[in-house]
């Protein structure tokens, strides 16, 4: 699994993405504290074990640095930033029944027009399964001899 570099300064705009994800009822925002144990939770059952240990440390941060995606109380998905690394999008995630509805990308531009506000001038996205995804949502390019990443040597149950 190869990184990607996108330009932060030439992102599409945000308010579209969020607009039509709230047109279908919708809502795409960033986690409070208090909801950190029911989207651990959540990940832990529709996604890795190392994702939800990811996830806690954007629930550290202040502000947050993860975004949810819900349709009145159920969860959709989530998106997180500078967990890894520095500069680093990830991990992200949309449930199976949610996928096809354009959330993921709603997720994936709120987070990364976060890292824009917070200073980042350029934002890797670590360890990419869908490439064309993420060329086609914000022109992001692989970045070349980029596997396995920050991630070698992790330690694997």
């Amino acid at each position: 699994m190869t990184d990607m570099l996108v330009k932060l300064y030439e992102l599409p705009p945000l308010e579209p993405a969020i607009a039509g994800q709230a047109e279908h009822g919708i809502t795409i925002r960033r986690a409070i504290p208090p909801e950190k144990h029911n989207v651990l939770a959540w990940i832990g059952q529709h996604f890795s074990p190392y994702w939800v240990s990811e996830t806690d440390v954007a629930f550290s941060r202040l502000p947050l640095s993860v975004w949810v995606a819900h349709e009145g109380g159920t969860l959709l998905g989530f998106a997180c930033w500078d967990v890894v690394a520095r500069g680093f999008f990830g991990p992200t995630g949309v449930s199976e029944a949610a996928r096809g509805r354009k959330t993921g990308a709603a997720l994936l531009l709120a987070a990364l027009h976060d890292m824009r506000f917070n200073g980042y001038a350029y934002g890797i996205i670590g360890g990419v399964g869908p490439v064309e995804f993420y060329t086609k949502v914000c022109g992001a390019v692989v970045i070349p001899d980029s596997t396995p990443s920050v991630y070698a040597g992790m330690l694997r149950s």
